[in-house]
């Protein structure tokens, strides 16, 4: 993405006129721009991507010019494609996998969620050195595994502007998922903006692109829900803390397209079935920095895998999942029609499609759901304990956030291992001693405005603006992997970490250090290990720990599920066990790139 590139001077006025305008529609007013725009538009590729498979595969990282919203902007594609293409491979096989950079500064491709040699993992200053322009890295590994995976860019914000694709792994024997038909269905964010321009008003403002203000109306309304001591109240109480109650994403739809399969919602995407067909639904979150929340409307969603991996089948309504997740759905079409509805968490705009026995026959488009507001849970954690209750009497309480020091006791240091016996160790890993929550600048630093010292643990909380929304929406207490899959070893270390940031300043942390400022987190080659994380933030984080699996643990220490990427909300405490089979340095991170990219990033050293 460079604005001096001459291809962004063909354009249509830089104002957006609707959000997720197809092109065409835009250009059709405009003859001579149209007649330019198609020119340059010739060969590029958006929409269903493309199907390669063997075990001999060449992938090319170029530039080509697209078209979301009316303006004609460079995206970074791999063979010309957004999606890139996808990759269908076979357990158990050698793949060779040769990536050629044609762009003029240096590239890389992460297979996310892929066990194999770290050399062959692609983060550019941890595994490898990245791909030069003008060079061909080859990747060659054994699939171990089975099920729907992706792979991105790792460099820069080449992810965020189009460097993203689906890798379906089939079972070497056969899948014990039973599917007549089957659609990968990939979701992601494209912005017009220049990438570091977004990154740069972010660092000025936080909550910049939030048009989702607490404004005068709603204030009427909560003095008629409730009374006018309580309205002045529930505001006094954000504004001491400085804190928005509706930041619940960084970009919105202000700065951000959101796309189906490389299609904006009036390009609107289409997957075919026939009449009696179950049809496989394979969801990936492909986006930069966005948390959708999926439903189609009249139609029951049968989960059958999480990140790439079986679970006992489960019937929802709708499943939130943050960049990096993937699910997997049966569903089973009855109506001619059904529309695939992705709304941002946020509410401020969304990704559709349409599931059809017709290229003609389309179903109504719901409404975006209203924004709620953060709760008290969302920021404090646990709120049934006494003590936070008298902390919460009065919004006075509050104010002691701001100059209470904190009880060092409950806080585990994060980048030391602490080795324990067996015997030794809690069945209850997330209890702590602590209870209230508290800014913390003077035991973390300037990168941490808020700690949590009583964190919720509990696993069955779908998330803000989920919450009794008359739907029937998935939670990580849902999921539980098929018998055989997760590792039942006991471990026999511990890692904690805090997952911190300050949003004055934009700045994302690990125990309030920076990637830069911060040393590696050690493991021991095959020893089994406990990991805590707890998010002192009021962001959800999908943490993507590379190389290895990560077995969530619910809040009484029992394995649950398997993840390569987990969740955590606000104020919540989780824990997971994790065997590293492979040494080599890895990555660890939020998935959100800009929460990465402003210091949520820690290396692993594996030995």
């Amino acid at each position: 993405m460079r604005n001096n590139n001459p291809l962004h001077q063909v354009s249509t006025p830089r104002r957006r006129f609707v959000q997720g305008l197809a092109a065409g529609g835009v250009l059709a007013a405009f003859p001579s721009v149209l007649h330019a725009a198609s020119s340059l538009l010739a060969g590029t590729s958006t929409g269903t991507a493309p199907e390669l498979s063997g075990e001999v595969i060449d992938l090319v990282i170029d530039e080509s010019p697209v078209n979301f919203t009316g303006v004609v902007r460079m995206a970074t594609t791999i063979n010309g494609s957004i999606p890139a293409p996808t990759l269908r491979l076979r357990e158990g096989d050698d793949v060779t996998i040769r990536v050629t950079n044609k762009l003029s500064v240096p590239s890389s491709i992460h297979w996310h969620g892929i066990i194999l040699p770290y050399q062959m993992d692609g983060v550019p200053g941890i595994s490898f050195k990245g791909i030069m322009p003008g060079e061909t890295f080859v990747y060659k590994f054994k699939l171990q595994q089975s099920g729907t995976y992706w792979y991105h860019s790792h460099s820069g914000f080449q992810e965020m502007t189009g460097m993203y694709g689906a890798l379906i792994i089939e079972p070497r024997e056969k899948d014990i998922i039973s599917a007549d038909n089957e659609h990968v269905i990939q979701l992601s964010d494209w912005t017009d903006d220049d990438p570091m321009d977004l990154f740069r008003k972010l660092k000025v403002q936080s909550d910049v692109f939030n048009f989702n203000q607490p404004t005068v109306p709603e204030f009427f309304d909560d003095i008629s829900n409730s009374s006018v001591s309580n309205a002045l109240q529930r505001r006094e109480m954000w504004n001491k803390m400085r804190m928005n109650p509706t930041d619940l994403a960084d970009l919105s739809a202000s700065a951000m397209t959101f796309l189906m399969n490389g299609c904006a919602p009036l390009t609107n995407w289409r997957g075919m079935f026939k009449a009696g067909e179950k049809v496989r639904l394979r969801f990936i979150n492909g986006s930069s920095n966005t948390f959708f929340d999926v439903r189609i409307p009249e139609l029951k969603l049968t989960v059958v895998q999480a990140d790439g991996q079986n679970v006992e089948p489960v019937t929802v309504d709708e499943f939130r999942f943050g960049p990096g997740e993937t699910y997997d759905v049966l569903v089973e079409p009855k109506n001619d029609a059904y529309t695939i509805f992705a709304q941002s968490m946020d509410r401020s705009g969304y990704a559709k499609g349409t599931l059809s026995m017709a290229p003609n026959v389309d179903a109504p488009v719901p409404s975006l759901d209203p924004v709620e507001w953060l709760t008290m849970t969302d920021m404090m954690g646990n709120m049934t304990h006494d003590s936070v209750h008298s902390t919460m009497a009065d919004t006075a309480g509050m104010s002691g956030m701001n100059s209470n020091k904190m009880d060092h006791s409950a806080m585990g240091h994060g980048a030391m291992a602490m080795d324990h016996s067996k015997h030794g160790m809690t069945k209850n890993p997330l209890a702590v001693a602590s209870t209230k929550v508290r800014h913390a600048k003077t035991e973390y630093g300037a990168s941490v405005d808020m700690r949590v010292d009583m964190p919720r643990t509990n696993l069955d909380d779908p998330g803000i603006g989920l919450r009794k929304n008359g739907r029937r929406v998935l939670t990580l207490a849902d999921l539980h992997s098929l018998e055989g899959i997760t590792s039942q070893q006991e471990p026999e270390a511990e890692i904690e970490l805090h997952l911190t940031g300050n949003m004055e300043r934009y700045s994302w942390s690990f125990d309030g250090l920076e990637f830069g400022k911060s040393t590696p987190v050690h493991m021991k080659h095959n020893q089994r290990l406990r990991v805590i994380l707890q998010n002192d933030t009021m962001m959800t984080h999908p943490m993507h720990l590379h190389g290895m699996w990560s077995d969530l643990e619910n809040e009484k220490g029992d394995v649950q599920v398997r993840r390569h990427t987990i969740p955590v909300q606000p104020a919540q405490r989780i824990s997971f066990l994790t065997t590293p089979h492979d040494v080599g340095r890895w990555a660890w991170h939020c998935h959100l790139l800009f929460h990465m990219d402003a210091g949520m990033f820690r290396e692993v050293v594996v030995s």
